[in-house]
């Protein structure tokens, strides 16, 4: 049995590489694949506006990981959380307005937000009263980082985590992660998802996921991707 796996370049959590994607969310699925007796995984790099409809309208199977909402819930079945962390920027080095949330952003009347379309941070950005005409829309994290290097941006919004993970993989002495302080908002989750339509494989992945969450070998990939203990157990029930 075969399926088709989507995935994002957004390291630590999944990205290309010569020998096929690489990331912690890609070794984990693949360790659960397993489990359930898929023999054979073949990948596909897309975009994230392609995600939900590529897996809803069957063109894959199974989505990498991504922030929980009802909205999207409404889409595409979940599999229990796999992840839950927090939002950050991306700024260029010193963080010359000191951005350190969504209210700091807003309250800067000349601050410039870069978003990757249709991802949570958007939304976030805008609840705290950040201005839409301020906003940037671009396709993959590549964009909304070339995007703040170059100044067109002051902050690229994302998954802190990710951020880290995207300047491990390549290095610039230009930009910064900032992390969000007390009023930039909890955690958050994240998930494998589904077509509706599929639920034998996600019933059957998610009782596989189950028991592998907080194992020895989930423990291992996790932590080479940066991933505390502690983050680790906010998943693990």
């Amino acid at each position: 049995m075969s399926v088709i796996f989507a995935y994002l370049d957004e390291p630590p959590f999944c990205a290309p590489a010569p020998d096929g994607p690489v990331g912690c969310d890609v070794e984990v699925a693949f360790a659960v694949l397993r489990a359930i007796g898929i023999d054979r995984v073949e990948t596909r790099l897309v975009t994230f506006a392609e995600l939900l409809p590529g897996v809803g309208n069957g063109a894959w199977q199974i989505n990498t990981p991504l922030f929980v909402t009802p909205e999207r819930a409404q889409l595409v079945a979940y599999s229990r959380p796999v992840w839950s962390l927090a939002d950050g920027l991306m700024v260029q080095a010193g963080n010359p307005k000191q951005l350190t949330s969504y209210r700091t952003l807003a309250a800067h009347a000349d601050a410039r937000l870069v978003v990757v379309a249709d991802q949570v941070q958007e939304q976030r950005a805008l609840v705290a009263g950040f201005d839409p005409a301020r906003v940037l829309r671009v396709a993959t994290q590549a964009e909304a980082v070339a995007a703040v290097r170059a100044g067109r941006a002051d902050a690229y919004a994302s998954v802190a985590m990710a951020h880290r993970g995207f300047l491990r993989t390549a290095p610039d002495a230009r930009l910064a992660v900032a992390d969000f302080g007390a009023d930039g908002g909890a955690a958050a989750e994240g998930a494998y998802s589904f077509a509706k339509t599929n639920a034998d494989l996600k019933r059957a992945f998610d009782g596989a996921l189950q028991r592998f969450l907080g194992s020895p070998e989930h423990r291992a990939i996790m932590r080479r991707y940066d991933f505390t203990d502690a983050d680790i157990d906010r998943v693990v029930r």
